[in-house]
């Protein structure tokens, strides 16, 4: 039935405690997309994540795992690897015959997607926190919270008639609350000190400068592009002196393939009762990659043509 393949998906993830702190990804996650077109074509996807950085991928037609790094398997062994693989190869057969089965029972409609997420997080203090999420055409369907199936508000019937069905399986939800309170947190901590060399490195960014176009008369926009760094997380000023410019705007952060970050583009709109018209040289581009001991990273216009 649907109620098992659903739950084997969380049995291998989630919860339990430690007091380990990492400095840099703190949460694993798997990903399942299973779009379903009609009765007799259906198609999963399934990938794994260290924070936003992908270790796992799926090749859904041989039902093999993809180890995208030499450290993805962690501190398992090949066995237990093996044990994994299987139970997933079986979890994805499963499923697709058990939702096209159950399509009248629970009133869905082909074209449909099924999304669920799942995974534990290593916090600052001590535990480790499981989550399991379920979502159907986009929207939350359910989610297993404190070893039980809660509907999400807008799942309706489908989301009660799923969780009650949980309740009838007694010994699938003990399998599932001994892998979730062992499995996940052993995978997380030692997959963290397997990949610990690339996880906590420290990449600089390439930085340069360039005008914009001129947003109107008497305006000027300053372009700072930083590329190429790592860790995620940065904060990035147009400074004139010691004194933060107001009204800097930022662009959407990109992996790249060797998993440092990019475009990062910072701009600032100068309008013509801004000093900073007249002399833009004086302004500078300062990047602090936050969470690392790395001093800030300036990049000066002077070399720079801003025509004004």
């Amino acid at each position: 039935m649907l109620l098992l393949p659903l739950l084997l998906l969380g049995v291998i993830l989630p919860g339990g405690d430690n007091e380990d702190v990492f400095q840099g990804p703190t949460s694993f996650h798997l990903m399942q997309i299973s779009t379903f077109v009609n009765s007799t074509w259906a198609q999963n996807q399934g990938s794994g994540w260290l924070d936003d950085l992908q270790i796992h991928g799926w090749e859904s037609d041989s039902g093999t795992a993809i180890f995208l790094k030499p450290w993805s398997k962690g501190n398992f062994s090949d066995d237990e690897v093996t044990e994994l693989v299987d139970l997933f190869r079986a979890y994805f057969i499963g499923f697709t015959r058990e939702v096209q089965d159950r399509v009248n029972e629970f009133q869905l409609e082909y074209p449909f997607v099924i999304q669920v997420t799942a995974g534990c997080e290593l916090h600052s203090g001590e535990a480790i926190e499981s989550s399991l999420r379920g979502a159907l055409g986009g929207l939350d369907f359910v989610s297993i919270q404190n070893h039980s199936c809660v509907p999400a508000p807008d799942s309706g019937s489908r989301g009660q008639k799923f969780c009650a069905l949980t309740t009838q399986y007694q010994g699938i939800s003990d399998i599932i609350e001994r892998l979730l309170s062992e499995t996940c947190p052993r995978y997380l901590l030692g997959v963290l000190d397997a990949g610990k060399a690339e996880l906590q490195r420290q990449v600089k960014p390439e930085a340069w400068l360039s005008s914009g176009p001129t947003p109107g008369p008497g305006r000027l926009l300053l372009v700072c592009h930083v590329s190429g760094f790592y860790p995620k997380p940065v904060r990035v000023m147009w400074m004139r002196g010691e004194q933060e410019q107001p009204g800097t705007q930022q662009g959407n952060i990109m992996p790249n393939a060797d998993w440092t970050w990019t475009p990062q583009v910072h701009w600032l709109d100068i309008c013509g009762n801004n000093s900073a018209l007249l002399d833009p040289f004086d302004m500078s581009c300062i990047m602090a990659l936050e969470a690392l001991v790395i001093s800030d990273y300036l990049v000066s216009p002077r070399r720079v043509f801003f025509p004004i």
